[in-house]
């Protein structure tokens, strides 16, 4: 197979440098040399925000669950991004809990109730399309949890290197049942609140 070539003819003369730079990414992404850059795993933080609910709810705590993300990649010229979790690796942190409260969520969250990791160990995130400009995108993709493979869709912001943003889903669109305790009267809600913060490995 041979390797696709790109030529151009332009004048520099005149051309201010902000209409360079988007001119020659145009050309080296037409020429096949953009790679995708791996996350940076050690600087890059995921939270998962998971509110009570409730007509006792004032009895239960909210949930902060961190989520390290294992590995993942992002093309900003093709404007994908793929993204993996190792579901056992979700931590409870909930500060205003005790010990033994975050020991009993801990075991709840990784169990059959909820997660179910001894049979679904990946939660894995991949990109179908992002459009945006200026630093800032709207971001489609398919997110594989607790067996099920769902659409979801969220905003980016790019800023100093950082591609922050919230994504919220429901648990019950990947077959989840939400916790509840004392009848329903102390219950977690359906919608969980996903927050990022990725860095791209230099």
């Amino acid at each position: 197979m041979k390797t696709p070539s790109v030529s151009a003819s332009f004048n520099l003369r005149g051309m201010r440098v902000s209409s360079l730079v988007p001119f020659l990414l145009m050309i080296i992404g037409g020429a096949g040399f953009a790679q995708p850059r791996a996350i940076d795993t050690a600087k890059s933080t995921m939270t998962v925000l998971v509110a009570k609910s409730g007509v006792f709810s004032m009895m239960g705590h909210d949930h902060e669950i961190s989520a390290p993300i294992a590995k993942g990649a992002v093309d900003v010229t093709a404007g994908t991004v793929e993204l993996q979790v190792d579901a056992a690796s979700l931590r409870v942190v909930d500060p205003k809990a005790s010990d033994k409260d975050r020991g009993e969520v801990q075991r709840t969250m990784l169990g059959p109730e909820v997660l179910d990791t001894s049979h679904y160990a990946a939660i894995v995130f991949r990109s179908t399309g992002a459009e945006g400009t200026n630093g800032s995108w709207n971001v489609r993709g398919n997110l594989t949890l607790h067996g099920q493979t769902k659409p979801v869709a969220f905003s980016v912001r790019e800023n100093s290197g950082h591609f922050t943003g919230t994504a919220r889903i429901k648990q019950s669109d990947f077959g989840i049942k939400p916790v509840s305790a004392a009848g329903g009267a102390v219950k977690v809600k359906d919608e969980l609140q996903i927050q990022f913060d990725i860095q791209l490995a230099q």
